[in-house]
């Protein structure tokens, strides 16, 4: 059944595909901007405090990395579902795509928390974090205990994203970012909590950021879609549409996770505590580095999304090649800037005396990762790609074949094998992202040119 309602958001998506691209991508990059630039002042707050505590924050994050995954593989099932759906002009079924996804969030949170909460020592013991258990611990507990609200807030902004609603899921982001910005060096040193401070101030800005999101979406409720548990019975049509993409992006999301916590092993192994110390922090600066990508990505994903779900193949090829051609010469760009402003970008982090230690590994790297970066927007953009187009498996296959099949055991010889050290480790993920970006392009390209010899829909 055709429905009427529409909204400025779905307009874009459904107009100029090269103009939906920029129009969509601004508004993410801002705000992704704002997030990233709290994960870097977070960063430099923590460091304030030693190797010990961005230690205990490293051995973390690769688990708060698997919540994030969870949360954005069920985002981006949802998203995708709802993007095909106004291509197609049926909301009535976007709708119900969107209260199944919140459905789904509603029974992962519960899963997740309590196992999470109970087994984190023992975790990060078995993970050789020795003396920081109890700091690393203390720091888990009170983002695990929040699962809910991480998983709330991140599958809201992107039901709003699926419907081109981009502005509104900007406001969200750059809220939680430059609340949490305020709130760190309060809660850590301020009120003397130290590594729980970080935490604390995460949650607190999350519980703000849904505040808004819930008001959205369940009472003042103006967005494309509306979300109803009122009779809620799941529907197999609709489970299974926003799972095939929902549940291979997140194990794509898991993946990189799995081989972030690899590398921080093999990072330990040949260079201690102060190898996750290292990894972590310069991590941060790719994130950084990175942003502008990840926000043309998200509008790939929407707006090839209702391109293939209105059969616009021509389209769907135009923005998926321009978004490409964007991310390559501003990943050039980056990569340029950042090899010069190492140094004083390591700088930020180590200006403890304890921390001085590690700054010529930060600065190496930091150098070392800008040959990682023209390869990010092949692979990135075709995973986005295949999302939009309900292709999951072949998004999640790219992602694992970039980084488990081949970063990590890069990673592995050429740090212990080779026996390079760490950076071999740094050399080893450069290698396993540029092979794999060129083959997930590759599949992308003749996955197109296939729909094309098809259907050559204008």
């Amino acid at each position: 059944m055709e429905h009427t309602k529409t909204t400025k958001g779905v307009q874009t998506l459904l107009g100029n595909p090269k103009r939906a691209i920029i129009k969509l991508s601004i508004p993410m990059i801002v705000a992704m901007s704002v997030y990233t630039l709290y994960n870097f002042v977070d960063g430099l707050w923590v460091s304030g405090l030693g190797p010990d505590a961005l230690s205990a924050v490293g051995f973390f994050f690769p688990f708060f990395f698997m919540v994030f995954a969870l949360a954005t593989g069920i985002g981006v099932g949802g998203s995708s579902a709802i993007s095909r759906r106004i291509g197609a002009q049926d909301k009535e079924n976007a709708d119900a795509v969107a209260s199944h996804t919140m459905v789904i969030m509603l029974i992962t949170a519960f899963i997740l928390t309590v196992p999470f909460m109970i087994l984190a020592p023992s975790i990060f013991a078995a993970m050789g974090a020795g003396p920081i258990v109890p700091t690393a611990t203390a720091y888990a507990r009170i983002l695990f205990a929040g699962t809910l609200i991480i998983l709330f807030t991140n599958i809201s902004s992107a039901l709003l994203r699926g419907e081109g609603d981009v502005k509104r899921a900007m406001i969200v982001m750059m809220l939680g970012a430059g609340l949490n910005i305020i709130l760190d060096p309060i809660f850590i040193y301020a009120l003397k909590l130290g590594v729980k401070g970080a935490a604390w101030a995460t949650m607190v800005s999350l519980c703000v950021t849904s505040a808004f999101l819930l008001y959205w979406l369940f009472i003042k409720r103006d967005t494309y879609v509306t979300i109803s548990f009122h009779k809620f019975r799941f529907r197999k049509d609709i489970l299974k549409d926003v799972l095939r993409v929902g549940i291979p992006s997140a194990f794509m999301q898991m993946s990189m996770a799995i081989a972030m916590l690899i590398i921080n092993l093999i990072a330990v192994k040949v260079g201690g505590t102060d190898g996750v110390a290292i990894f972590t922090t310069g991590w941060r600066v790719v994130m950084f580095a990175t942003l502008p990508l990840l926000g043309i990505a998200t509008a790939v994903t929407s707006v090839t999304g209702a391109a293939f779900g209105r059969k616009a193949y021509q389209k769907l090829d135009t923005s998926y090649m321009y978004a490409i051609k964007i991310g390559v010469s501003i990943s050039l760009i980056t990569a340029v800037i950042t090899f010069f402003l190492a140094p004083s970008i390591a700088w930020l982090f180590t200006t403890t005396q304890d921390a001085f230690r590690i700054r010529p590994e930060i600065i190496t790297f930091l150098q070392t990762m800008c040959f990682f970066y023209p390869g990010v927007a092949f692979g990135m953009f075709s995973s986005a790609m295949f999302q939009g187009t309900g292709k999951g498996t072949i998004s999640l296959t790219v992602t694992i074949i970039r980084t488990i099949i081949l970063s990590v055991p890069l990673a592995y010889l050429f740090a212990i094998v080779i026996d390079l050290g760490l950076i071999g480790v740094w050399w080893g993920m450069v290698a396993g992202n540029l092979f794999g970006s060129l083959i997930a392009f590759s599949w992308g390209r003749h996955f197109i040119r296939g729909m094309l010899s098809k259907a050559p829909v204008s």
